[in-house]
């Protein structure tokens, strides 16, 4: 498909469908251990009958309708149904609490959602009462009930393939009115202070991250995605529009615990997670490594030894050849073709965002002949605003600017500012939230410190707001440390580096429970629980060695002095991480003040 300009994003979808209409377009669970797929005619039937079905329930131009579930085919289907309607899809998360739909679907004005299942339901049946614009439910798993305020979703396509027999015209008259300007997307900040806010992107936010990544041509018709990311989310969004330009078959399943089984059974040729990811298969392959011992482990940690040597090589553009070859064929032979199969044995790269990768375990990896492409964008810059290529990569980086993007770092300060088509329109309700971010002339400050290479290379140094300023006036930045700790103990699931306003800097860590679990029983503490394991004396023991290690590198007022194990690993259940995996840093100092204020008892100011 050309990559020129669309109108919308409907306007994409359906110009794919019409180019490919046979090609599969989707694969999707069906019952416990089988698949069923969808070609982009078949999507197109259901998506005009979900579109037809909301205009029937009066849905006009940018009214907000709400998507309450997790990634799912479904999930897409009402995406594309309520954007072809002419409407705009309000994301909530399926982690968010009654009171947070009610709040995001009160602020959106929202008139219709679709809900996962009939506890999602319970959820919006709680605050019914709060929400009197909130005209329809539409349930994807489940009966309609409560007297007509909920249906199925069989039911809303049913409706709308009525509607398509007796207004033939009416769903191709909306199709052609939508404009690039028009709202296509409401996604709440998950809010890692205070209540979340209302990003509003348009269809061109879309058209634009969807042409760009697609222009890069990192990626083909014949690639084979597996989107599992939360959809809620504007990494996940990106690539779905991705998609619609390029045309490759995309598996949509958002179910976390069986990823790693799926990879294996998908076999996909490319994926986008989150870093959390890459380190929980880093800590399994590395403590399955030291397990292993003997013989095994010298194997590996030679191989490891002649792919460090590789991945240099290959930064540089270059080919191993030579000696260096041979080691490598053997060692791909002997452990590297053992990851590769664990990932399905056909992944030409991924594509990490929404927090930082450290660059140790990027490292690790590629020394693995498994490339991990970092990117960055943020929820107001439509997610996709830099990512690293194939072809062209630094570890370390996020990447050279996607499509037309421009950049500028503010001299006072380091801050990252970018301008262009993805930037939001702005915080819904929120003029003055919005002023202090964007400016007139579209510069849009990200809130990110950052430095550019000589090749157009961006590195992400820390948030502004969360880079420690120690008491003796030195700056800290925590996201550094913290990943350079992961990469060195592959027990350590998250780390919190604490120290503004204090004369030295101190960490809340907490441990992997698969990992630590499988090394108590290999150390004969198998009896132990996972909340006890946290607090003996030997996982101590192994935490403090990673720490002294990552001390030594480190300048002296950047060391971790002290610091705690917590009994029990962050969760989003808990309100410590958002959606997306990232560390609500606030949230969790907050929780642990007592632990901090000790570390700093008593000493010296």
């Amino acid at each position: 498909m050309t990559t020129a300009q669309f109108s919308s994003v409907p306007d994409m979808f359906f110009k794919r469908v019409s180019e490919t209409p046979d090609r599969p377009a989707y694969q999707y669970p069906k019952g416990d251990d089988g698949w069923a797929k969808l070609t982009w005619q078949q999507s197109a039937d259901r998506v005009r009958a979900i579109a037809s079905g909301l205009l029937s329930l009066g849905i006009e131009l940018e009214q907000r309708v709400a998507i309450l579930a997790s990634t799912r085919m479904e999930w897409v289907l009402a995406d594309l149904g309520i954007l072809s309607a002419g409407g705009a899809t309000t994301t909530v998360y399926p982690s968010n609490t009654p009171a947070e739909c009610q709040y995001i679907l009160a602020d959106s004005d929202t008139r219709a959602i679709f809900a996962e299942d009939e506890g999602q339901v319970a959820k919006l049946v709680e605050v019914k009462d709060q929400l009197p614009n909130l005209k329809k439910v539409i349930i994807f798993d489940g009966s309609g009930g409560h007297d007509g305020w909920v249906i199925t979703l069989a039911e809303l396509e049913e409706i709308g393939r009525k509607r398509l027999a007796e207004k033939a015209d009416e769903l191709d008259g909306v199709l052609a009115s939508l404009k690039p300007d028009h709202l296509a997307t409401l996604i709440y900040t998950s809010g890692t202070t205070g209540q979340p806010k209302g990003v509003e992107l348009v269809h061109d936010c879309w058209i634009f991250t969807g042409t760009a990544v697609a222009e890069t041509g990192i990626l083909n018709i014949e690639d084979h995605q597996y989107l599992w990311l939360p959809l809620s989310h504007s990494f996940g969004k990106v690539l779905e529009a991705v998609q619609l330009v390029v045309g490759f078959e995309t598996t949509v399943d958002g179910r976390i615990p069986k990823l790693v089984e799926n990879l294996a059974v998908v076999k996909p040729t490319f994926m986008a997670a989150a870093p959390r990811i890459f380190e929980k298969v880093y800590n399994k392959v590395i403590t399955g490594a030291q397990d292993a011992g003997g013989m095994k482990y010298k194997i590996f940690t030679w191989a490891m030894r002649v792919g460090r040597e590789v991945s240099q090589v290959k930064q540089q553009g270059k080919d191993p050849a030579g000696l260096l070859g041979l080691k490598y064929r053997w060692a791909n032979k002997l452990v590297f073709s053992k990851l590769k199969n664990l990932f399905g044995g056909r992944v030409r790269f991924f594509i990490s965002g929404s927090a930082p990768l450290s660059r140790d375990i990027a490292e690790f990896f590629h020394a693995a002949g498994v490339l991990i492409l970092e990117g960055y964008g943020l929820t107001e810059s439509s997610a996709a605003s830099f990512v690293n290529r194939p072809e062209a990569f630094k570890f370390g980086t996020v990447g050279k600017a996607v499509g037309t993007t421009e950049l500028r770092i503010a001299p006072e300060d380091g801050e990252i500012l970018m301008r262009g088509r993805g930037i939001m329109r702005g915080y819904h309700n929120k003029p003055d939230m919005t002023k202090e971010v964007l400016a007139d002339d579209g510069w849009f400050a990200t809130g990110d410190i950052g430095e550019v290479d000589d090749e157009g290379f961006l590195k992400i140094t820390d948030r502004k707001k969360d880079l420690i300023k120690t008491s003796g006036g030195k700056y800290v930045a925590p996201q550094m440390l913290e990943g350079k700790l992961k990469a060195l103990c592959p027990y350590v699931s998250q780390v919190i580096v604490h120290g503004d306003k204090r004369n030295f800097c101190t960490a809340l860590i907490t441990i992997d429970e698969e990992s630590i679990q499988k090394w108590a029983q290999d150390s004969g503490l198998g009896s132990l629980s996972y909340a006890d394991l946290t607090q003996h004396a030997k996982v101590r023991e192994i935490v403090q060695h990673s720490v002294d290690d990552l001390n030594s590198q480190l300048a002296s007022y950047e060391t971790i002095k002290k610091f705690a194990i917590l009994d029990k690993d962050l969760s989003i259940e808990e309100g410590e991480l958002t959606p997306s995996l990232k560390v609500k840093r606030k949230v969790v100092e907050k929780k642990h003040v007592e632990i901090l204020d000790g570390f700093y008892a008593g000493a010296l100011k």
